[in-house]
């Protein structure tokens, strides 16, 4: 039985691209299309198959037919007027768009389910991705990132020969001497120099840690201080807090990478990751832990670290601030803590 008035609207076969006026009305579960022609013939469409358009609140209102037809009607008030006496209800969804409160409601929990992820989803799901990335390619985007940095910030060393190989063997033998079993993390040490960065140390993806002349020189007469920042960045190697932190700052593009068989994008974004980003608290303290460990292993207090924090105070204040690197060790906040942490460091502190 028919629900209301028919309407009469535009009306297109799916064969030909010309528009024939007909009348519609829902007669119980179909639709019927009748064409004004005289002799034509009506046809039917069950209600199921027939793609309603949305309820908006401008445009022509468009209904695509099973037979591949379609209605077109250019009155929308006329057209909602004619659906609402046909008594057949709009979806949960588009009723829900049409309220401000259910849009108000979306958008909180949109909010909400975004933190959550980006607090909790992303750090889960990096981490693993991090850890879960062959070393080949993770040397890869190191070494593409070294590339990079060393066009815009980094400079050959001007360090003497001699005094980089005596700080390499003194790094070597305190690695050994944490590590008795050999299975210290794969790295390499390598002298900068970067006017621009400043006193500084950072760890990149595949192992490379790189230290900047500036902060041999700050620490010239206290190269064991110099051994546990190192200690640190091996730290970061160690956990691959690096890679880590540019899976979770370039998640989107990781993603399209995977899906297209193309790391290009995602190893072209690497240098201004580093550029932006900053590991996690939990990855900075992690690191200071190790640190504090190769110091303890090699008989030095991790209390001589005091003297990094305060040299870098000095030099900051000296220079108004400065550009470094987020990951850098020169631009970590909360000096304070992280003294007070290599002070009262002990050996019975806990594993991260």
């Amino acid at each position: 039985m028919p629900r209301g008035a028919p309407l009469i609207t535009r009306w297109f076969d799916g064969r030909s691209p010309k528009a024939r006026a007909a009348r519609v009305w829902v007669d119980g579960d179909t639709l019927v299309v009748v064409p004004l022609e005289e002799g034509a013939t009506p046809t039917r469409h069950p209600l199921s198959g027939v793609r309603w358009p949305e309820r908006r609140t401008h445009g022509q209102r468009q209904t695509e037919l099973p037979d591949g037809g379609l209605l077109q009607h250019a009155d929308a008030a006329a057209w909602d007027d004619w659906w609402l006496q046909q008594e057949l209800g709009e979806s949960f969804v588009v009723g829900w768009t049409q309220s401000w409160r259910g849009v108000l409601v979306a958008l909180c929990v949109t909010v909400l389910v975004l933190m959550a992820t980006w607090q909790w989803g992303v750090p889960w799901v990096s981490e693993r991705v991090a850890h879960g990335l062959p070393p080949a390619v993770e040397q890869r985007i190191g070494a593409e990132s070294m590339d990079q940095l060393e066009r815009g910030f980094l400079q050959p060393s001007t360090l003497p020969p001699a005094q980089q190989a005596a700080l390499r063997k003194r790094w070597q033998s305190m690695v050994g001497a944490a590590f008795p079993n050999g299975d210290a993390p794969t790295h390499e040490l390598a002298f900068r120099a970067s006017p621009r960065l400043g006193p500084n140390a950072f760890a990149l993806p595949g192992g490379q840690i790189v230290v900047t002349d500036e902060l041999v020189k700050l620490l010239d007469d206290h190269p064991e201080v110099l051994m546990g920042v190192l200690g640190h960045e091996l730290g970061h190697v160690r956990h691959r807090d690096g890679l880590d932190m540019l899976v979770r700052s370039t998640f989107l593009s990781a993603i399209v990478g995977v899906v297209f068989g193309d790391m290009g994008g995602f190893i072209a974004s690497v240098p201004a990751a580093l550029l932006t980003q900053s590991y996690s608290r939990d990855a900075e303290r992690r690191a200071d832990l190790r640190a504090a460990e190769l110091l303890h292993a090699n008989g030095v207090s991790p209390a001589v670290m005091a003297t990094l924090f305060e040299r870098l105070g000095e030099f900051r204040r000296a220079k108004g601030g400065g550009d470094a690197l987020p990951i850098a060790i020169a631009s970590h906040p909360d000096d304070e803590a992280r003294v007070q942490f290599f002070r009262q460091w002990s050996p019975a502190d806990g594993q991260p």
